[in-house]
């Protein structure tokens, strides 16, 4: 039989249970944060074409990943593109992917396999609309397309939807007016600087490095498009396209200084409603926490703002993304 305690020893051993409680709840919040624990696992990111902005935007997220979620693995996907990858995610062969809200839209109008469980995370930049054509080019818009040879973005990607949205917006039907070329952004630079391409269109952040770097080794310009379309596309049930303008010192070999009218539409963090909570969460908080070193190098990455990303309309917002936007309201 233990010896009872004295009221001295007694306040001395609650005095160190204390302590050793407290030492041990920090240890277990350092561990466990929220008393939740860490995202751990596999995920895949569908990301784009090489060479274009969702690829590069892919690369430097997963670095920010692997410091934010040590125990998560990112695997990225190339793909041709918002349509391939809204597909995949729906299919449940990737994880995390970007898609346009246009795409979005057409995903779920169609009625598509899988769209009824595409959630969103976050708005993230606005994607802008560039037809490209060389200097010395006859083509002023759009209209002026007709008999030429136009890459149009590949089968399963957002340009190509956007293009012949834009196309039939200025009167004209893609199979029938101009002779469309499927090429991504990884290769039609290169069939433009050989003659192999009268025209491309491209959507993406800006500056575009393929883009960058075509206009700094070949004569370029790029088409502006005129305010009239953005009626016209809405009038097709469109909403998510706005007017916008490609500043002057976007493209400078290609812009000499002069602004270009053109499209914009936005950006989306997608995954599904099967996405496990707190890892949504923490990726949502990397997505919007990275900002500024992602946007280092790709300059449109600076462009996703906290008070914005939570409107990822026409998707509704999955509820581990809605933990992170509650947790920094202020």
């Amino acid at each position: 039989m233990l010896p009872a305690l004295t009221p001295l020893r007694r306040a001395r051993v609650l005095r160190v249970a204390a302590v050793l409680a407290v030492v041990l709840g920090l240890l277990a919040w350092w561990l466990v944060p929220d008393g939740r624990p860490e995202p751990r696992g596999r995920v895949v990111f569908s990301t784009g074409v090489p060479t274009g902005v969702y690829q590069r935007y892919g690369e430097l997220l997963k670095e920010a990943l692997a410091r934010d979620l040590p125990e998560v693995s990112v695997d990225l996907r190339d793909s041709e593109g918002s349509q391939q990858n809204l597909a995949r995610v729906a299919a449940g062969q990737a994880d995390f992917t970007v898609a346009t809200a246009d795409a979005v839209a057409a995903y779920l109008r169609d009625r598509r396999p899988g769209a009824d469980r595409l959630r969103g995370c976050a708005r993230l930049y606005d994607d802008y609309v560039q037809l490209v054509v060389p200097r010395d080019s006859p083509v002023r818009s759009a209209r002026d397309l007709r008999g030429t040879r136009v890459g149009v973005g590949q089968d399963g990607s957002g340009v190509r939807l956007l293009a012949n949205r834009l196309l039939s917006g200025a009167g004209l039907d893609t199979a029938e007016d101009l002779a469309p070329v499927s090429a991504g952004i990884d290769t039609m630079p290169g069939l433009l600087e050989r003659g192999e391409l009268d025209a491309f269109f491209w959507s993406g952040g800006l500056p575009t490095a393929a883009v960058q770097e075509l206009s700094a080794r070949f004569p370029v310009r790029l088409v502006p498009l005129e305010e009239g379309l953005i009626g016209r596309l809405h009038e097709t049930g469109s909403p998510h396209y706005r007017s916008a303008v490609i500043p002057g010192d976007a493209y400078p070999q290609a812009q000499r200084g002069e602004p270009v009218p053109t499209v914009a539409v936005a950006n989306l963090l997608v995954t599904t409603e099967d996405a496990d909570a707190a890892l949504t969460e923490a990726f949502t908080r990397t997505v919007i926490g990275s900002r500024d070193r992602i946007g280092g190098k790709v300059h449109s990455a600076q462009l996703v703002d906290l008070r914005t990303a939570i409107y990822t309309d026409p998707l509704p917002l999955h509820e581990g993304a809605r933990r992170y936007y509650h947790s920094v309201k202020p």
